[in-house]
């Protein structure tokens, strides 16, 4: 009845409001715990988390960094549509190009958005996995730019998974979400594989299978 791009604009127009309404409904009812020792949010940092983890990831930078200035990458995939959407409506910005497509417009793009003052949000094993592998931009961008990475991690005391590729987790209502943030860390004066291994390290330190 409907074309294929006419379904996808209207998914585009009516998914991510009813996403960002039920995301602000769960952090609402949920308990929040928020553990970090040192906030480096007034430095324009790189903020990573697992794919699995996003819904949760704009109410996580918005309370630790108090704004909202941040240009989130998203792949040009039809998810990332609905994901750039998502992010628009919490008051950020966004930047199209992955690993396998954009990937070097999407790196000059983010470069300029750190010079200019702005963090940029990167999920390191996103759009496609494997699960919790590193892709080479995040450490390229922290390396060109010498600027810190701050890694975030959820993790519910209760939740749905999802049987997609990253485990994508939904939170269940009223559970207790803990939010852990790394201290800022700088990988500019390793190799491209020792900060990625270091990246990885941080973003797994509080993961439970």
């Amino acid at each position: 009845m409907f074309s294929k791009p006419f379904k996808r604009k209207l998914l585009v127009w009516c998914v991510p409001p009813l996403v960002y309404l039920f995301v602000k409904l769960l952090f609402f009812t949920c308990k929040k715990r928020f553990h970090f020792s040192i906030n480096g949010s007034q430095t324009p940092s790189i903020y990573a988390i697992w794919h699995g983890e996003l819904l949760m990831a704009a109410a996580a930078y918005t309370y630790y960094s108090k704004r909202v200035s941040i240009d989130t990458i998203v792949s040009h995939h039809f998810d990332g549509e609905l994901v750039a959407k998502l992010m628009q409506i919490f008051g950020g910005g966004t930047i199209r190009g992955s690993s396998s497509k954009g990937g070097v417009s999407a790196l000059r793009q983010a470069l300029k958005a750190l010079q200019n003052g702005r963090d940029i949000g990167i999920t390191p094993d996103g759009p496609r996995g494997p699960r919790h592998s590193v892709a080479n931009g995040v450490a390229a961008m922290a390396c060109m730019k010498q600027v810190p990475i701050i890694t975030m991690h959820c993790e519910p005391s209760a939740s749905w998974k999802m049987k997609s590729w990253d485990r994508f987790c939904i939170p269940k209502p009223f559970s207790t979400l803990h939010f852990y943030y790394s201290d800022p860390f700088y990988v500019h004066e390793l190799s491209l594989e020792e900060a990625k291994a270091l990246i990885q390290k941080r973003l797994l330190e509080h993961v439970h299978e």
